[in-house]
């Protein structure tokens, strides 16, 4: 259990190419979660930063420091956090951590990210980058991963690729009614399959987007709304090659077990989940490593309804990274905001679950060299 209350929260629509800067994009959604908290500048005692990579993509250093100008705060402690694509995730933990061990009563936590900055293969060779040493000496990329992985799947399992199309389909309708999301409009199982091929057998609907985006929210130690029950990040073996099996991810069970066991809860008790879905392979493999589901189930739960927004387990209503977009310091930020909209009651009606209590989300570092996963209930 923790002392950590989400207040406020605001974010800025994700988009393919924002005509905004990295320090605009965060001050906008910084600005939004303060009002939303109805808390000043000065109230805030910690600004915590997920960003993974402003020097390279936006040729921006100090941006904590810097948003902390533009916003106004003084006196605050001021961190930004790396964790690759779990930035965001990270720095909602820092953040509780600042909160639990008495160093802030307010922290202000925006997660941003402008990708569209840096010139595609630029982009590209950093991304390349997150793989171990001796997978990129071998050009082995993340696609790579995800298409072997997603054979194996089929294989072992005997699933028709069109359970990797449906995890798109539902996501894709999902961000259609979600104002936020990079791409607003519903797929058909025939688009997704009928797209060229990126890592086969993954398609390009099967990928996640390059996007430019910032989210952020405000935690307290008080409040009366959507408490923080259990947060935790664990790491697992980096060098995929290594794992037992390319269907394991160990820092995904690892964190997803801590973080129900710190909030007192089982996985019964979950209500609507936000999973790191950068592969349609990767919501399947998430949800079964989290216990969800058993190995080789995810696809026939998913084919089911079961993870629709009227499903027994909603996953991703915002459209999740395949379609809301993955700028990669604010998607574990982003996660968290939808989570909170659904938990009070203010996401649209269209992509609304009924009357959740408690919601996980799971943002992952590589292709699961990290993970951290948040609990959030209503009080």
């Amino acid at each position: 259990m923790t002392d950590a209350f989400v207040t406020g929260v605001g974010m800025t629509r994700f988009e393919s190419e924002s005509s905004s800067a990295v320090l605009e994009l965060a001050e906008r959604a910084a600005w939004r979660a303060l009002s939303d908290a109805a808390v000043e500048p000065k109230d805030v005692t910690s600004v915590h930063v997920g960003n993974m990579a402003a020097e390279a993509f936006a040729e921006r250093t100090g941006i904590e420091n810097a948003l902390c100008g533009s916003l106004g705060v003084e006196g605050a402690i001021a961190d930004r956090i790396e964790n690759t694509s779990a930035s965001g995730a990270s720095a909602v933990l820092r953040a509780v951590h600042a909160l639990e061990a008495g160093a802030s009563s307010c922290a202000l936590v925006v997660g941003v990210e402008t990708m569209s900055s840096a010139e595609t293969a630029v982009a590209t060779e950093l991304i390349s980058r997150l793989v171990h040493d001796r997978e990129y000496a071998q050009g082995v990329t993340l696609p790579s991963f995800a298409g072997l992985a997603a054979d194996h799947y089929l294989r072992t399992y005997d699933v028709d690729p069109s359970a990797l199309a449906q995890v798109a389909v539902k996501n894709h309708r999902n961000a259609a009614a979600n104002p936020y999301a990079q791409f607003q409009r519903s797929i058909t199982l025939e688009t997704a399959l009928n797209s060229p091929p990126v890592a086969e057998p993954l398609r390009l609907y099967d990928c996640c987007p390059m996007s430019d985006g910032a989210a952020a929210l405000v935690l307290e130690t008080t409040g009366d709304d959507v408490r923080i029950a259990g947060i935790t990040g664990a790491t697992g073996t980096h060098a995929v090659a290594e794992r037992p099996s390319p269907l394991e991810i160990e820092s995904v069970e690892r964190a997803g077990e801590q973080a129900l066991s710190d909030a007192g809860i089982t996985r019964d008790d979950v209500d609507v989940a936000c999973i790191h879905d950068a592969f349609t392979i990767l919501e399947l493999l998430e949800l079964e490593e989290l216990g969800f589901y058993d190995r080789g189930d995810a696809w026939r739960a998913t084919a089911d309804g079961e993870t629709s927004l009227d499903g027994q387990l909603p996953v991703n209503p915002g459209g999740g990274l395949k379609a809301r977009g993955h700028p990669l310091g604010a998607t574990g930020v982003s996660q968290v905001i939808e989570l909170t909209w659904q938990l009070r009651g203010d996401a649209p009606e269209e992509r609304r679950v009924a009357d959740p209590e408690t919601g996980l989300a799971l943002n992952v570092a590589g292709f699961g060299n990290n993970a951290v996963c948040t609990i959030l209930e209503v009080p």
